[in-house]
């Protein structure tokens, strides 16, 4: 099993105890940019195709944003949907 499998696995078995480098590690791992906040800002914001999302750099991330990063991953088919 890679390191992004694994990442992915904890990720999708406890999303209230990630970290932000944790799904930071696994949207680049997906290929999405990421832009970094200016002006004092916390909030970093990722990009893939269409689809934007803006996670806040805390620790441990709320769900909601987890559970955001997941149904984007899922929409654009890059996990399978059997792994939700």
């Amino acid at each position: 099993m890679s390191k992004r499998d694994k990442l992915l696995k904890k990720i999708m078995t406890n999303a209230k105890d990630i970290r932000f480098d944790e799904i930071r590690k696994l949207l680049l791992y997906f290929g999405f940019t990421e832009r970094q906040p200016r002006s004092g800002s916390s909030h970093y914001t990722y990009k893939y195709e269409n689809y934007i999302i803006t996670v806040p750099k805390h620790s441990p991330l709320n769900k909601v944003y987890v559970m955001k990063v997941l149904e984007i991953l899922k929409d654009l088919n890059l996990i399978k949907r059997s792994e939700l």
